[in-house]
């Protein structure tokens, strides 16, 4: 019992602390802020509902559950409907859900390690996946309770101080806002030389130059570079023109790099020669190429918006990492204008043409989702009984909020104070890298050290959370339930920290193959398979008598596979493993499918139950009593007992 719910006797603000702690993963530290600044106020939506779906819990999930009194969601499952068949089904979403959510832990912990060390990605992970492994192996969730909500104020606290700081040297959030509303048309330039290190194909899309529409753009590369594609900033419209020969020009630097921006200061500068099917093009050593925006023309006829030109770019994708220098006074590659950025239905949700649909599908994802995340629902089994664990969801609510209020803040910042982020797609690092623009070195050294601990307790909790989660799946209800349902406690635990090794080590390597994705973009995946799989089992199972197995089990099945088939299609288009022309709306439902997998798995349930009403359990008015009685009435009792 400590060792998988802590004994039941954790108390109310300190499990609100813990699960706050577990819940507030790399995407909320750094997730959101990269995401914002990187994709502007679209964004806004993940730190709202990631608060809302709490809610739910509130309302709907959180005293029932507690009181049915299990170890895991399985163990409701199986309870609830008095079948172990369904244990089986239900325990592979645990895992499922856990791996998703387990990727962008370890971007996270790769980013954090490679920004304050210089450590490679793949090293960062390696090393933080072994220490969290350990942790886990070695303490349980009593342990892990305690660390976990130790580790919400360490990042309440890393998440706050560092920026009031650098807010009272570099101005207030509202006058960063108000002077990107000033200036509608305008995108961020870069003030000084700054060297940047370029991803290579490995590393696709993050690979991407996408040169600004806006303006000039430079880059001096002093030891070469190798260019795998180069194509369009702007998605061309039909029959739109290709990019004009001539428009992206190289050569030599000169006195300064700072005024090479202007063409005419590149000594023997020539047109960059390339083809729509070149490949590998070679830019020499100690070279310039310098991007200019064209106007965009079909038929011969130039493309107006409100009475302006609409103009297109060069996007360069890198065949090999490299060292380049962006030049003073460029527009920054891989960014937009402020108007774009600031409104609604931004580069975000409108990447596919659909952004009501994305943003609607998004929301349902994260507000449904929370309410069927495993790893945070068995939290609420360590409460001594449903009050209390309502009081806990409460007090989540406020804390979580709490939180949100500042990661916009800096991404806010990153964008006018950081710039050059955009250039090589490092918008997540920005809560590691901001404080380092600081005059005072030593201080900005000592602030980035604050915001990197927040980071580490950020995956280190959550990651140390779903381990247990996983791990206590397959120790539970797998070999404890399903394989040797006699054996000893003892023998589960062995079970327990076996599984725990296997899965760091699987988590591992899935964070090595995510780095081309937003963190975010990851966790609001994993929330969608929550969504459409755990959320109508938890929402029916605990209000509506008339569910069955078999319906239950079908809507699992359903929404969760088909939003599983989803997310996965879409990472292989997005890695170019399979290529097929979907339409904007069904392109839009592969990245965020909530909008139909959740209602497919509801109506499933229902219409499936109806018509197996006859396997309705005989006592099924008792658990509906054990699930919403108060305690003080004698009904309740632990589904587990020992």
């Amino acid at each position: 019992s400590d060792f998988f719910v802590a004994g039941r006797s954790v108390s109310v603000f300190w499990n609100a602390s813990a699960i706050s702690g577990e819940y507030l993963s790399a995407a909320s530290f750094m997730g959101i802020a990269g995401m914002l600044m990187k994709d502007g106020y679209d964004v806004i939506w993940y730190p709202v509902c990631y608060a809302t779906g709490y809610l739910f819990l509130l309302l709907f999930i959180a005293g029932p559950l507690r009181r049915f009194g299990a170890y895991t969601i399985p163990d409701f499952a199986e309870g609830r409907f008095d079948s172990p068949l369904f244990r089986k089904i239900a325990v592979i979403f645990v895992l499922f859900i856990g791996f998703f959510y387990t990727m962008p832990q370890m971007k996270g912990a790769g980013i954090t390690m490679s920004s304050i060390l210089n450590w490679p990605y793949i090293v960062g992970i390696l090393v933080v996946g072994c220490i969290i492994t350990l942790n886990v192996v070695m303490g349980g969730m009593k342990s892990i309770t305690f660390v976990q909500a130790f580790q919400y104020w360490v990042k309440a606290f890393a998440i706050t101080a560092p920026i009031f700081v650098i807010m009272s040297l570099y101005g207030g959030y509202n006058s960063y806002l108000s002077n990107a509303q000033e200036h509608a048309t305008a995108a961020p330039k870069i003030s000084k030389d700054t060297e940047m290190k370029f991803k290579g194909r490995d590393k696709f899309p993050g690979n991407a130059i996408a040169f600004s529409t806006l303006g000039r753009s430079a880059i001096y590369f002093p030891k070469g570079a190798m260019i795998d594609k180069i194509g369009l900033s702007r998605k061309p419209s039909p029959d739109e023109q290709a990019l004009p020969e001539g428009h992206l020009k190289i050569g030599d630097s000169g006195k300064t790099l700072a005024e090479s921006l202007d063409a005419a200061n590149i000594q023997n500068a020539y047109p960059l020669k390339y083809t729509a099917k070149s490949s590998s093009i070679a830019v020499p050593p100690q070279t310039i190429v310098l991007s200019q925006p064209y106007p965009i023309t079909i038929n011969n006829k130039e493309m107006l918006v409100q009475g302006h030109r609409l103009k297109n770019a060069a996007k360069l994708e890198m065949k090999e990492p490299a060292i380049g220098v962006l030049i003073a006074n460029s527009f920054v590659p891989n960014t937009s204008s402020n108007k774009t950025w600031l409104s609604p239905f931004g580069t975000l949700t409108s990447k596919f043409g659909n952004p009501l649909l994305y943003t609607y599908s998004l929301i349902i994802a994260l507000v449904c989702g929370t309410a069927g995340l495993p790893h945070i629902l068995v939290r609420f089994y360590t409460n001594p009984d449903g009050r209390s664990a309502k009081r806990t969801t409460l007090w989540v609510m406020v804390l979580i909020g709490i939180f949100y209020m500042f990661p916009p803040i800096w991404g806010t910042l990153g964008r006018f104070l950081m710039p050059a982020l955009y250039a090589n797609n490092s918008t997540d690092s920005v809560v590691i890298k901001l404080p380092t623009i600081l005059h005072n070195k030593l201080l900005g050294q000592i602030l980035a050290g604050i915001t990197s601990a927040g980071a580490f307790a950020a995956f280190m909790s959550t990651f140390s959370g779903l381990l247990v989660s996983m791990s206590g799946a397959l120790a539970h209800d797998i070999y404890g339930k399903i394989i040797r349902p006699h054996s000893t406690p003892h023998e589960r635990l062995i079970a327990f920290k076996v599984a725990a090794v296997v899965f760091g080590a699987i988590a591992m390597v899935l964070g090595y193959k995510a780095e081309t994705f937003d963190i975010n973009l990851m966790v609001g995946w994993a929330f969608a398979i929550a969504a459409a799989s755990y959320f109508p089992l938890l929402l029916l199972g605990a209000w509506w008598r008339g569910l069955t197995m078999a319906g239950a089990a079908s809507g699992m099945l359903l929404g969760g596979l088909i939003t599983m088939g989803a997310i996965i299609t879409n990472m292989l288009l997005t890695w170019k493993v399979i290529s097929y022309p979907f339409s904007p709306v069904i392109r839009t439902l592969l990245e965020q499918p909530a909008i139909c997998t959740v209602p497919v798995a509801l109506i499933t349930m229902f219409i499936v139950s109806k018509f197996s009403m006859a396997s309705v359990p005989q006592d099924v008015d008792l658990k509906m009593l054990r699930l919403h009685a108060p305690e003080q009435m004698g009904l309740s009792k632990n589904y587990i007992e020992h």
